[in-house]
């Protein structure tokens, strides 16, 4: 399958209880992300994590897929 260059942003609203497992699965994923940028927004308690990947489909899809389902965690990815 061919790699494509994507975003993912992902939106943690808890950080005390989700970002250690957030952490973890992009530990698990290292390999296809080129950059990260991670942004506290206080104001909202909010935490921003935004990714540059170069990956497959099936890939994006595993990583999101497995962050989507942390309480408290969103995520959205875009594929070019």
């Amino acid at each position: 399958m061919q790699k494509r260059l994507g975003i993912i942003g992902i939106i943690i609203k808890d950080r005390n209880k989700a970002a250690a497992t957030v952490n973890t699965i992009l530990s698990e994923y290292g390999e296809m992300i080129v950059g990260r940028m991670g942004l506290p927004f206080k104001e909202r308690g909010l935490s921003i994590i935004d990714l540059i990947v170069e990956a497959d489909t099936d890939e994006v899809g595993a990583l999101t897929g497995k962050i989507g389902m942390i309480d408290g965690v969103q995520v959205k990815s875009l594929l070019v």
